[in-house]
């Protein structure tokens, strides 16, 4: 989740332990009371991303020691150990072209709505890769600058600003986060 001190004002105050929270934002964060519920946290978007994808087929054929390996690649920054499981689910028969449904959110800062979470496919029925304007068309229309008008939001996955003609799959593939899906965000275009 993205905080910025737009969204949140929070005091902290420094100790001997580091640094801690006087007034945690509970009305706009989660609290998170364990490392445990943060692990479930993460398999359960493993598992909905693989849903979309796989219809589960992946995550089902893992073992509980791979879960594990994910998990503890990801928390102890071991690119290496998530990768060798993680890859698995960035795979797809040739035959498909692709994944069943892309797992994406799409958060705006201008509605009071979390995110946007739709089904999408990343080929058309004709056989035509989607494109991540296509999916802005599509399920957040007010993303895309109109033909005839300036530009008034920025697109932005990993700080980016990729290409609206980039290929929804190419990006699901090569720029989803940790848990398997494209986190995208909807920012007003700055003014300066």
């Amino acid at each position: 989740m993205l905080i910025t001190q737009q969204l949140v004002d929070v005091d902290f105050m420094e100790d001997s332990k580091g640094v801690r929270c006087l007034s945690f934002p509970e009305k706009d964060l989660l609290h998170c009371p364990s490392k445990d519920a943060i692990e479930a946290h993460f398999m359960s978007c493993m598992k909905e991303a693989d849903a979309l994808k796989h219809k589960s087929q992946v995550i089902n054929e893992m073992q509980k020691k791979d879960h594990k390996q994910l998990w503890m690649g990801l928390q102890n920054d071991r690119f290496d150990q998530f990768w060798a499981i993680n890859r698995k689910l960035m795979e797809y028969p040739a035959e498909e072209n692709g994944f069943r449904y892309i797992p994406f959110r799409i958060y705006q800062t201008t509605t009071e709505r979390p995110f946007i979470q739709k089904l999408f496919r990343p080929v058309a029925a004709d056989g035509q890769l989607h494109t991540l304007g296509d999916l802005l068309r599509e399920v957040c229309p007010s993303a895309i600058a109109p033909e005839d008008g300036g530009k008034k939001n920025q697109v932005m996955i990993h700080g980016i600003e990729p290409m609206l003609e980039t290929p929804l799959q190419w990006l699901s593939e090569h720029l989803s986060y940790p848990d398997n899906f494209l986190h995208i965000s909807v920012i007003p275009q700055p003014t300066d």
